[in-house]
């Protein structure tokens, strides 16, 4: 075998090993993307639960309809695109919202009674656990990605490539606590 062809096996050799790198940087980002967008449907469906629970509220309240129409117009929008900061953001704001909620359901003992108020409640809480399995499955994937791209030789096509780590959720005392509204 002359040197050329050697030397041409080698380029392939290597040009396949980059491809091969450049494809999983690929899979890992979208990987890390896709544990977001799960976020945001949970973050979705947990305010979509808040506007039904606001919905029967409203029938008790009317005069603080007004309010809490304003309650679900602060929402952020969180989607594949965004980080845990925008999450923390959108947590807040939803945390406020309850919290609205619940003074006006203080209000109405009859409203607090209510099986649809009851339901809503549980569906809520039964969101913010998915949220928060949610948050966990995105730092595990975001752990691997950011293990995938300081591993050797991933770490020197990552940087090439403009892949850099990806931030965790870090873990705050208020979103450790689902809200409960005490029966």
């Amino acid at each position: 075998m002359s040197a050329g062809w050697i030397i041409l096996i080698i380029v392939i050799l290597l040009a396949l090993i980059v491809v091969g790198i450049y494809n999983s940087l690929v899979k890992q980002n979208e990987m890390v993307a896709n544990a977001m967008s799960q976020i945001a449907a949970q973050l979705q469906s947990r305010w979509d639960a808040l506007n039904n629970l606001i919905d029967a509220t409203k029938d008790y309240a009317k005069y603080e309809s007004e309010t809490l129409d304003k309650v679900t117009k602060n929402r952020t929008g969180v989607n594949k695109d965004s980080n845990p900061a925008d999450v923390a953001r959108e947590e807040s704001e939803f945390k406020n919202a309850l919290t609205k909620v619940y003074a006006v359901a203080e209000n109405y003992p009859e409203l607090k009674a209510s099986e649809v108020y009851r339901s809503t409640m549980d569906s809520i809480n039964k969101y913010e656990d998915n949220v928060r399995h949610s948050r966990m499955i995105y730092n595990d994937t975001v752990t691997k990605f950011n293990r995938y791209i300081k591993s050797f030789p991933q770490n020197i096509f990552a940087g090439m490539f403009g892949y850099s780590e990806k931030t965790y959720f870090e873990n705050e005392a208020e979103t450790n606590q689902v809200p409960r509204w005490n029966k």
